[in-house]
């Protein structure tokens, strides 16, 4: 049982389990936003008393792509650095970025890392998101009566809000949101907006399918559903029901039946790419429709920070996110969109940094899935957070998806794929 193996585990698989179970009574108190920053630097410095204390026979040999994404956020804060000199932003501006790229980017590396050589305890992590998973079924109760009897949707701003952060949002407790183009409730859970709850909805479906209680794991996973449906990301639905295929046939890949019958179909999918193409096409533009001034918006942000990138600054970025202007509702430029928002702020440099840990990344789970049917988690968590990339800035969010990043570094040693 995960909980009696969580009784036995060490001081920072407890302190992992720990981080994920007090999701929403953290949340309550508007403190989330700070528990997922203090969880990746504690569980650092315990990794780096560790390795002093006991030297390394405790830990995982440290493999070649935890180290890359820890090189690659390196050169995130170069650029940053660059970038503020490039522009003369002074010493309280670049202190300030600096601490923002501790609570973001430096996260997708420290996660990552300590994934990779910690002997994590895959059924404590996969039972401790179930049981998040589980508590916002209550929380759909809960916040579904308020909604019908007229109560408020945001319940308060925490004064936690004075540690600083990209915005007050991330520090509200809300139990729903109103869409402002149908006037109807959309649920933001636990993240600071509902695409976030759509994205967080994707990865603990891959987690709570890892785990091995069936009764719960089903649960969990209708939670899931649940979640991604009542956030009304438009995104969110159409990762949601494709993943989960995907990640049937890479468990079943190393079956003969299961490669005979790719064999099968990927000459059927070549033969018909064109239509399959134009069908996805179709399906994009019809989910683009469905919000139109959203669209709108997003597409005028990107257009705005190409522009400027390729105009201004299109090696180190202009260092510090800018609000846009009224056309686009004063939201930053290159928001919604990882990729635009690194091209803006840092440049061609910060895209790259992001772009060839990610690939390599994505690479080489997939080929592993094809061999060790473990790996599929990882590649299933790398996917999504791929594919999210470009709906949402990923550095921003990473204090709430970190256990796909631990588990994402987990699978990233090949040690853990065996086992």
């Amino acid at each position: 049982m995960a909980t009696t193996r969580y009784s036995k585990s060490t001081l920072e698989q407890k302190l992992i389990y720990t981080g994920i179970i007090v999701t929403w009574p953290t949340y309550f108190v508007g403190g989330l936003y700070i528990l997922g920053s203090v969880v990746g630097w504690l569980l650092l410095g315990l990794v780096i008393l560790r390795l002093y204390v006991e030297g390394k026979r405790s830990f995982h040999p440290l493999p070649l792509l935890p180290m890359l994404w820890l090189l690659a956020m390196l050169v995130m804060l170069v650029a940053l650095l660059v970038a503020h000199v490039n522009w003369g932003h002074g010493p309280g501006q670049t202190l300030k970025s600096s601490i923002g790229w501790a609570k973001g980017w430096a996260l997708l590396a420290i996660f990552p890392v300590c994934g990779a050589i910690l002997k994590i305890d895959i059924a404590c992590v996969s039972r401790a998101c179930c049981i998040v998973a589980c508590q916002a079924l209550l929380f759909i109760i809960v916040s579904l009566f308020v909604y019908l009897v007229g109560g408020p949707d945001l319940l308060f701003t925490s004064p936690l809000k004075i540690v600083g952060g990209p915005g007050p949002e991330f520090f509200d407790v809300r139990l729903f949101g109103i869409n402002p183009e149908t006037g109807l409730p959309r649920w933001f859970f636990f993240s600071p907006w509902a695409p976030a709850a759509g994205l967080m909805s994707c990865l603990y479906l891959i987690i709570c399918w890892q785990e091995k209680n069936v009764p719960l794991r089903l649960i969990s996973i209708f939670a899931c559903l649940l979640m991604c449906v009542l956030s009304q990301s438009r995104a969110g639905w159409a990762i949601f029901f494709s993943i989960m295929p995907i990640l049937y046939l890479l468990r079943q890949s190393p079956k003969p039946e299961t490669l005979l019958c790719a064999g099968i179909l990927l000459p059927l999918i070549i033969l018909g790419g064109q239509s399959i193409l134009d069908l996805l096409l179709d399906s994009y533009q019809t989910i683009k429709d469905s919000r139109p001034d959203s669209s709108r918006v997003r597409d005028a942000l990107a257009n705005i920070a190409l522009q400027r990138w390729q105009s201004e600054a299109p090696i180190w970025g202009h260092g510090i996110v800018e609000r846009g202007p009224k056309s686009v509702e004063f939201m930053p430029i290159g928001s919604h969109h990882s990729w635009y928002g690194l091209l803006f702020v840092k440049g061609l440099v910060g895209a790259l940094a992001l772009l060839i840990p990610i690939v390599i990344s994505f690479i080489y789970l997939a080929l592993q899935s094809l061999l060790q049917p473990r790996a599929a988690c990882g590649f299933g968590l790398l996917l999504v957070l791929t594919l999210y990339s470009f709906f949402e800035n990923l550095e921003i969010l990473a204090y709430l998806f970190w256990p796909a990043l631990l588990l994402i570094g987990h699978y990233l040693n090949p040690i853990n794929c065996r086992d």
